[in-house]
């Protein structure tokens, strides 16, 4: 089996506006292997976060092949496009769309329930997780009366929960203060890398991409090697 957990080969996305046709992406192809993290940098308005769509079964494109987690994925139908999400892929998001009615435990737990783990099971991950996260004082806790960045850690843990293959992150530290960035993006990358899996995260942030393994910068609709 292939050691890449994304494989995007000729991805076109256009979109259209009236009698206009908008090119977002140009015939771009990425490969992100196990056990790789991969910043994906950009100017804001470049594609990034259709990139990520894409490369998460959320958008399809209009040319171009997909391959998830070893699967084929083109000519996928919803069906089959949702188990492999739920099976290869993790997603954190710049805001950490977390459940306000259920704790931080919940929020983990639920996703694991959804791919048909016990209730016991997932409550075990679930707690193992977000103690390597340092967050085993704040289970109980509902979002409203976390941090931002113990916000975000539980949807860190939330991404992690059913052990993909493929983390997608957009953005992942765009909301927090840039000490409060680095600890969360530290304790990102660490489990990342202790789990083996591939990684794609778009940022901004310079400092952060540099300690990712390489950059791809997306412009005019096409992946360049990062500088």
């Amino acid at each position: 089996m292939s050691d890449a957990a994304l494989l995007l080969q000729n991805i076109t996305r256009t979109f259209s506006q009236g009698d206009e046709r908008l090119h977002v992406l140009s015939g771009l192809s990425l490969q992100v292997k196990r056990g790789e993290i991969v910043a994906l940098v950009g100017p804001s308005g470049s594609g990034k976060t259709t990139l990520l769509q894409i490369a998460g079964l959320l958008d399809t494109p209009t040319s171009g092949e997909i391959t998830v987690g070893g699967e084929a994925m083109t000519e996928a139908n919803d069906g089959k496009r949702t188990l492999a999400r739920q099976k290869h892929i993790g997603f954190v998001y710049q805001f950490h769309h977390l459940l306000p009615e259920f704790t931080a435990l919940e929020n983990v737990v639920l996703p694991q329930m959804a791919a048909g783990v016990s209730q016991a099971q997932a409550s075990g991950t679930a707690t193992t997780l977000l103690d390597e996260l340092k967050l085993s004082k704040r289970l109980s806790h509902r979002p409203a009366r976390l941090s931002g960045g113990e916000q975000q850690r539980v949807a860190i843990a939330r991404a992690l929960a059913n052990n993909p293959a493929l983390l997608l992150a957009d953005e992942p530290t765009g909301n927090l203060d840039l000490h409060t960035a680095d600890e969360v993006f530290g304790m990102l990358l660490k489990m990342v890398r202790e789990r083996g899996l591939a990684a794609l995260v778009a940022t901004h942030n310079i400092d952060l991409a540099r300690r990712m393994d390489r950059s791809v910068r997306l412009e005019d609709g096409v992946l360049r090697a990062g500088s």
